[in-house]
Order: structure tokens, then sequence, then C-alpha cells
């Protein structure tokens, strides 16, 4: 394990700029560095690199991040590969902690299923290539298959003899230990104690991390036998989940961020028939339906996905699941199924790549409305079945978290399904508190609160003004937390008379004290995290180092950091000069920008107060119970509301 001293060297000496000009062309732009975004196709630069802060952020895709997160998703590497990456570009050398022997035994194990692995498709390869079994049966099956010598190169292709024995006593000869042969999952042992290679008379296709070391195998039989497997994968280990790996992604990883897009497909040949013709951003599950773990994999790389699927029955259900599996995760998804009788290894390999291409642009089909029109198509006019078409498009609907995407999809399916968009827009509401509250929607009365925007038929969903608010307080606490704002204080001199003279307060310190006097607490969960951290600093740190969230392990924490450490807009250094225009900038009236932040917060939090207070009176009144007491509150907050804004307009005025 790295040491935390190194950790911090490299940290501080990396440099972004260096880093990230490595692999993006950048330009100078005031205090920073543009260029066009690697992680997503654009032509117009809004990809911006913060020297002073160490960090970079895209305002196209939202991608941002530290020197190492941007090795770790433009590389497709671990944590610990990105910080000896670094380590080694800047000579640092790095200093190992020891571990327990517990952790140094976790260690030994994984990296000894890595080492076996690497020897079997070593072995396999040259089973295949070298042996008069391997070339009569496995190369001859590739061949007629039309894969060449390039892919079974490329793909570390191979064959395992049908000796059911052969390979685990090649293994046990070479020095490797039965027990590791058992955990990869390559061998198994039987009733009475034999060893059985798991893959005999099987092309091997070797299944690699995004890293490119081989976690585990797929096996494909080469004799006609309904009672066998046609596939089979290693079993679960250490080091491999088929719930976890995609195949083809360590060969398709900088493709798919070239076309910021990533193709799925069904299978190992499909696969490989794609790369052949031409197109390599292309990956398959590994036995198993699509998972979410496999998409997060692939949203690292891109945000648009297009499923490759069968035409027949049992594409079209694997397609359906994909769709609601894919939704939830903000990827913009399309369908494309192949012509009948078309898998994706024939389609790719007897039409080419500029043909399938053309195909793939012309017949890609937006995810949502395909399942809306294939809904239609299989209902007819039977009112039963279009009902029961229509609850399962309601359930997607409901999966897709961003309220405007999902309001405009209503609204079109609304049209195609020839239903009222209110009726639609209602039922999907009831899901959506559902999944929050846990209550059914028949006996859900009064719903709690939640932070996920539920659309009111026929009305815009406006942005909520306390996120934008608490955003802000935020951003002014990680910018400007650690300088000095002074206030006029009076106090009695020697001889009794009152004199004034300003005290000075560091910026985080006035806001952190002024938000607890008001005993308010912030909605957004992020933002209540940081809030929370600077409030518990001890009295002389008065202001958070904001490269320890830059660093953080908590992704929403590190990301919510990145985004309010990047301004998307920056004047030019010869801005004045060239418009005799003075624009203030917020620190040159810092106390002004703070005060009013923390009223404008004040402010709707009050509101917010108001308007659940109207809704107990009214709940009140229409039971018959007393409510003086909350016209009273009512007017309180009345008051107060117009004392805070009298406040901001004098500030204004001013």
């Amino acid at each position: 394990m790295i040491s935390k001293s190194t950790i911090d060297q490299i940290v501080e000496t990396a440099r972004i700029e260096e880093v990230v000009g490595e692999y993006v062309p950048l330009k100078k732009r005031g205090a920073n560095f543009i260029g066009c975004c690697p992680f997503h196709g654009e032509k117009t630069p809004s990809f911006n690199v913060n020297p002073a802060r160490n960090i970079f952020k895209c305002f196209g895709c939202g991608e941002g991040g530290s020197v190492i997160t941007f090795l770790m998703k433009h590389e497709g590497i671990s944590y610990p590969e990105a910080l000896r990456k670094l380590a080694a570009r800047y000579n640092i050398e790095v200093e190992e902690t020891v571990p327990s022997p517990e952790e140094q035994q976790v260690i030994d194990e994984k990296e000894s299923l890595y080492v076996l692995n690497s020897f079997a498709q070593k072995s396999f390869s040259e089973q295949l290539l070298e042996t008069e079994e391997g070339k009569s049966i496995a190369l001859s099956y590739l061949k007629e298959r039309a894969i060449s010598m390039e892919s079974i190169d490329k793909f570390q292709l191979g064959y395992s003899l049908a000796d059911a024995t052969a390979f685990a006593k090649l293994a046990v000869k070479s020095g490797y230990e039965e027990k590791y042969l058992e955990k990869t999952g390559i061998c198994f042992r039987t009733d009475r104690g034999q060893l059985i290679d798991r893959f005999r008379g099987r092309v091997i296709f070797p299944i690699h991390t995004v890293s490119g070391r081989i976690s585990g195998f797929g096996g494909r039989i080469l004799k006609k036998d309904d009672k066998i497997a046609k596939y089979v994968n290693s079993s679960s280990s250490d080091i491999y989940n088929k719930s976890t790996v995609l195949y083809g992604i360590f060969q398709a990883k900088k493709s798919i961020q070239k076309n910021n897009c990533c193709y799925i497909t069904e299978g190992y040949l499909d696969v490989i028939s794609f790369h052949q013709a031409g197109i390599e951003n292309i990956v398959a599950p590994c036995g198993t339906a699509l998972t979410e773990l496999q998409v997060k994999l692939i949203s690292r790389y891109t945000q648009n996905i297009v499923l490759i699927f069968d035409g027949d029955p049992a594409g079209i259900n694997a397609t359906i699941k994909a769709i609601d599996l894919i939704l939830p995760a903000g990827i913009n998804l399309k369908v494309l199924l192949l012509p009948d009788g078309n898998d994706a290894d024939d389609f790719a390999r007897i039409n080419g790549g500029s043909f399938v291409k053309d195909y793939i642009a012309k017949h890609a089909k937006d995810a949502v409305i395909w399942k809306t029109e294939k809904l239609i198509a299989e209902h007819g006019d039977d009112p039963v079945k279009k009902t029961e078409a229509v609850k399962g498009l309601i359930a997607t609907l409901s999966l897709i978290s961003d309220t405007i995407l999902r309001s405009n999809y209503t609204k079109k399916c609304s049209a195609l399904l020839e239903i009222n968009e209110a009726t639609l827009i209602s039922e999907i509401n009831k899901i959506i508190r559902k999944q929050i509250t846990g209550k059914s929607p028949e006996t859900e009365n009064n719903p709690a609160p939640t932070p996920t925007p539920i659309l009111k038929p026929q009305q815009p969903t406006p942005a909520s003004g306390a996120d934008e608010q608490e955003k802000n307080i935020i951003r002014l606490l990680l910018n400007f937390g650690h300088l000095k704002i002074s206030f006029p204080e009076e106090f009695e001199d020697e001889n009794g008379a009152t004199q004034i003279k300003n005290k000075e307060y560091s910026v985080a310190r006035f806001i952190v004290e002024e938000i607890a006097l008001d005993n308010i607490r912030f909605e957004h969960p992020v933002y209540d995290m940081i809030l929370g951290m600077y409030a518990r600093l001890p009295e002389k740190e008065e202001f958070l180092n904001v490269n320890k969230l830059l660093q953080s392990n908590q992704e929403l924490l590190r990301n919510a950091a990145v985004e309010l450490l990047s301004p998307r807009y920056e004047l030019s250094e010869n801005w004045h000069a060239m418009h005799g225009i003075h624009v203030p900038m917020e620190e040159h009236d810092l106390k002004k920008t703070v005060e009013q932040s923390v009223l404008h917060l004040k402010k709707q939090k009050i509101v917010k107060m108001l308007e659940d207070n109207m809704q107990l009176i009214k709940e009140a009144q229409q039971s018959g119970q007393e409510y003086d007491h909350l016209v009273a509150q009512q007017q309180k907050l009345e008051n107060i509301k117009t004392a805070i804004t009298s406040l901001l307009k004098i500030d204004i005025l001013r």
C-alpha cells in the first residue's frame, strides 16, 4: 500500500495542466486553461483546467476532479495505478506502508490469482496455435467464423485441450498450487477429489479488466451436445465477478471516449467481429444480463449507449430489461434491433464497417420512444392489453430522474398512446412517491417532502430555490472562507465613552455563526455535509483545507467541491482596457456579497416555513381544530420576511 506521505507528495508535486496537456491541447485563458473535453465529443472548448486548485471541470458533460481523477477516468485505471503513474512521471519514490498480515494475505491471494490467469492465457494460446488438436479443431472453427489472426492476438484467444486434466497437470508441474487452480475457477474438484479442467475442449475468450489484467475466462464448446452448455465462464473469485466486468472493455475504452458512445451487444464473437469491421467502441456482458455495476463502468467513459441486440423475442426481452436498468443512471440510451435472422457477429462480418455505421445512425431509436411504439404495436385496440402496456411504460418513465427530460418524454408518449398527459403524470408521481416513502399509492395520504421533484400536471417544474441558495453559501465558503471581512462594533473606552472599531471575522466563521444563530439546516445532503465540516472546525482553524474535499473518497462530496471551485466564466485580463467597462469582482466587495447571500438564504427558508405553516392552517380549518397559534406564527414569519426584504432592498439601493 502506498504511504500517506507519498500520496501527499504526489498531490503537491503533480501539476494538472502538465498532465492533462499530454492528452488535451490546452490554451491559456486568464489564470486557467481551456480545451476540448476528452470525455465527450465537442468542437467548442468547455473543458477548464484550474492550476491554482489543481482541478479540471468540463461544463459540457459535467466531468471534473483532480489530476488523479483525470488519469483514472482517461486511462481507465485504479487509484493506486494513477498514483504510481504520476510518481513515475515526477520521479517520486513510492514508499510502501507495511500492511497487516491479514491485509498482506489478501493482496498475495489476489496477485496469485492474476499470475495464474496470465499463465493460463499463455498456455491456452499455445494450445490453440501450436498443437495439432488446437489447430485442427479450434483454429479451423475461428477461421470459419472469419476471425483473423490479428483478432486472435488482440483478444488473446486460446483453446483448452479436450483431455480433462491436461491444464491442471501442466499448472501443477509448473509450480502453481492446486488451491489457486480452484479459486480462479479454471479447474474444479470432483467428488472423488480429482482436479478437472473447467474449459476442456473449448475455445477460450480471456476476460480483461479495464487495465488489461485477466480476471477470468469464457469458453465455447465446439461439439454439438444439448446436454452441455454452449458457453461457460469462470466461477466467481476475489478477482472475477461477472456482474462487474464487461467483455472487450479494455480493448474498447479509448474508442468509447473518442466516439463518446458505447455499443452493447450480446456475445464475445459479436464484439470481435465489430472490431474487425473497424468499430471498436463495443462491449458485451459476460454470460449474464446487463447489471447496474456494468452500466456504471461504462459511464466512466461516456453518457451515450446504443443497445445492439438480435430482433428475436429473446433479444427484445433483453432490450426491454436493459432499458429499465440503464435509464436511472441518466444515460442517453438508444436501441437498435438487428434485422430478422441476423446477429451482431453476422451483421458486422457480412456488411462491413461503413454500412454498419450508417445503419446504426439511421435506424437506432431513442429507447423510450422505441418501447412506446413496441407496446402500441403489441396491444392493438384491446383496452385491457393497452392498460397493461401503459402501466409498463409509466414504470419506465418514473425511472428518469431528470424532471425536464421526463416531462418531455411524458408529453411525447401521451401523444403516441393517445392518453391524457395529466393522467400519465399523475400515475408517474404515484410510483415516485412509493419509491421514496415506501408506501403504496393507494394508502399514502400525506407523502413526506422529498428531494426528488415530482411533476404537477400541465405546470412547469421550477428549480429548487433552497438548493440554489445553499449551493451559493457553500461556494462562498469554499472559495472565500479563509478571507477576512470586518464589521463595526461598539465598545466603551476607559472613560466610559462609546467608541466604534472594526472587528475582523473570517468569511467561514461569519457564515457558520449566522446560520447557527437561526438554527438553519440545509436540505441538500452534500451541502449540509460540507457546512457541518466547517461548523466542526477547531476554533483555531477557521477555514477548511479544500484539498481534503478534492481528494475525498466520497464521490458526491468530491464532485460538489470541484463544481463549486470551478467558475464557468472568467473575464479576460484585457477586458477593462478593451471595453472601458469595470466589472467588480466578488472579493472586492466580499462583505456585501456574503451578507446578501446569507440574507437570501434566510429569506428562502422563511418562505418555505410560511408555505408549510399555511398548509397547517388549511388542514386545521378543514378538521375544525384550533389554529389561532398558527395564525400568530404566520404573522411573526411575515414580519421576519418583511424585515429581511427591507434589508436586502437597502443593501441593493445603497
